[in-house]
């Protein structure tokens, strides 16, 4: 064929074969729409701390990080002394205690949940209606002061034969509260916690719609974490993946699964000893969570340790190892948030966070560009990659780890091309770069 010549394309199907086969799959792309709509794309928190009903207070978030930085002035009052206890390179060692120090007096507390159930304790129906309304009253207060952590919220006690009504009645009050102080604030979250059985999640459905209309709220406005702390809630009778059920059973509802460490642990007859984030029934019930919530716009959370850091130095220093290890542990298999027990928790939570996003941050940067850049390298990265990559940039942005300049520079993107390429569009071309 001559140069300048054009090829001649030749196919052997008529039209009607593609139609045919895109009418037949119509459904079916429906249903990935609706199944599987991806990651909301919003900013998820790190952490979710749980104070008992009757412990929560008005300065609770800024006690918390007042006691934490008490705990790093006395435990290791600078760069160095932190990064001996961790184990932290030496060029992390400054930036990240300096963001941690920073994030404890700035934004302490990520998400709060005032808990009613196993944190709250056996009480009269009287006093669990006061300590409700008076969460309520606290809640609206330090949001409207500006005080309140960026997602706050209840843990609720379940929907068990024993504890339901008085977990339905704790949740009405709660959110009537709420609603006659003003409204709902923004960050509202609530938890459904030791659920079962699809059907419980159903009924939860139920409950949240019978509110919106009794207070003529926008359907679908209220929205639920679901707590994954029994077996059945991870393999039903049947073989089948109960939490995958659950998901869809929430009907757009579910916003995350959490999971608990010693429910879960005590339920399969692990000994208390043995009883931890990292042991191998844990890995099991996190995998199974995990691959069930990918792509459904539900977020999965890690547990928590109860080795708090307290006592002498070098006591506080073992569990801050601890919790370090199994914070890092958790973000390299893709789990962004745990739970904090204790305000001691929360300088090895930070710095684990942040030492992980800016480890990452130089190779991540710069096979981004790369890739929006179409340039070469020693990795052939591809849209799924460029995904995860934006993803980590944008994860290390929201919490506080790196500074929109120093990622701007690394990769000349904007936090809209990495939006972009963090979420692209189902079946369609990724973002188009600078």
């Amino acid at each position: 064929m001559g140069q300048g010549q054009q090829e001649t394309v030749a196919t052997s199907l008529a039209g009607a074969v593609s139609e045919g086969i895109s009418a037949s799959l119509a459904p079916v792309d429906a249903e990935l729409e609706r199944l599987y709509p991806g990651d909301p794309g919003t900013r998820q928190p790190v952490h979710t701390v749980y104070v008992p009903g009757d412990a929560f207070a008005a300065d609770t978030v800024r006690s918390w990080g007042d006691r934490a930085l008490a705990a790093l002035d006395e435990h290791a009052p600078d760069a160095a002394s932190l990064a001996a206890v961790l184990g932290l390179p030496d060029e992390l060692a400054e930036p990240v205690y300096t963001r941690v120090r920073a994030k404890l007096e700035r934004e302490p507390v990520e998400d709060l949940r005032v808990d009613f159930e196993d944190g709250y304790g056996p009480r009269s129906d009287a006093e669990e209606d006061e300590a409700a309304a008076r969460a309520a009253r606290l809640v609206a207060q330090t949001c409207g002061e500006g005080t309140a952590a960026p997602w706050t919220g209840i843990r609720m006690k379940c929907m068990e034969a024993g504890v339901r009504d008085r977990g339905i009645r704790t949740l009405d009050v709660f959110l009537t509260g709420l609603m006659d102080a003003g409204g709902l604030p923004d960050g509202l979250v609530l938890t459904l916690p030791k659920v079962t059985y699809a059907e419980q999640v159903t009924a939860m459905v139920r409950l949240l719609e019978a509110f919106e209309r009794a207070r003529g709220l926008t359907p679908g406005r209220l929205r639920f974490e679901i707590q994954i702390e029994t077996s059945q809630a991870i393999l039903a009778a049947d073989g089948t993946a109960t939490v995958a059920r659950m998901i869809q059973a929430a009907e757009g509802r579910a916003t995350g699964l959490h999971y608990g460490t010693f429910d879960y642990s005590a339920c399969l007859g692990v000994s208390a000893a043995h009883q931890a984030a990292d042991h191998p029934a844990a890995d099991h019930a996190k995998a199974v969570m995990q691959v069930a919530a990918a792509g459904t716009g539900v977020r999965v959370c890690d547990g928590s340790t109860n080795v708090l850091p307290v006592g002498p130095t070098a006591q506080v220093h073992d569990a801050w190892r601890l919790h370090y290890g199994l914070t890092r542990r958790a973000l390299a298999r893709a789990y962004h948030q745990g739970w904090d027990m204790h305000p001691g928790h929360l300088p090895t939570r930070y710095a684990a966070v942040f030492a992980f996003y800016r480890e990452g941050f130089a190779q991540a940067a710069e096979r981004l560009s790369r890739y929006a850049d179409r340039a070469g390298g020693d990795v052939l990265d591809e849209p799924a990659t460029a995904k995860a990559l934006s993803g980590h940039l944008l994860r290390g942005l929201d919490c506080g780890a790196l500074d929109t300049a120093e990622v701007t520079a690394a990769t000349g993107l904007t936090r809209t091309a990495l939006e972009g390429f963090a979420a692209p569009r189902r079946g369609g071309p990724t973002a188009s770069g600078r």
